[in-house]
């Protein structure tokens, strides 16, 4: 997924983890009580809003982590009639997004980030190297957060 960003030499770290693990987090984090299917949270905003942009610039680049429920991810699975392993690259798809600073607060953010979440879904399932899945879309500008930020789907 990280090649088809331009983004092959970056890191980011994934925790896989059950509802009641990721509720502590949202309310921690988003001051939601509730869980979650997956939480992102950005190394640093300004970084990852320019991610894209410096793609592979000769530099190692942490993009931060990137947290999935499980429990949750099930769920969605049966619902959506797939199997989990769909479903978890899907959310590490939309988790990766926000990383490099892509939001859905509004209609249109949120038709273009599911857009381009199936568009890396695709890309990273593809044998072949893939093209870049992001050329010309820009990530959502930062809003007022906490200092380490979560954003979620």
């Amino acid at each position: 997924m990280l090649g088809a960003l331009g983004l092959a030499d970056a890191e980011l770290s994934v925790l896989l983890t059950d509802d009641s693990t990721i509720r502590e987090l949202n309310r921690e984090w988003r001051d939601k009580d509730k869980p979650t299917d997956v939480l992102a949270f950005p190394i640093d905003e300004r970084a990852a809003r320019d991610a894209h942009e410096r793609a592979n610039g000769g530099r190692d680049l942490v993009l931060g982590d990137v947290v999935i429920s499980l429990d949750t991810a099930l769920c969605q699975a049966r619902a959506r009639k797939r199997v989990l392993y769909e479903e978890v690259r899907f959310l590490l798809a939309h988790g990766l997004l926000h990383l490099i600073g892509f939001d859905h607060a509004t209609p249109e953010e949120k038709r273009e980030m599911v857009s381009l979440t199936r568009r890396l879904v695709r890309a990273a399932s593809a044998p072949a190297s893939p093209k870049r899945v992001a050329r010309g879309a820009r990530p959502a500008a930062g809003r007022g957060r906490k200092s380490r930020s979560a954003r979620v789907r």
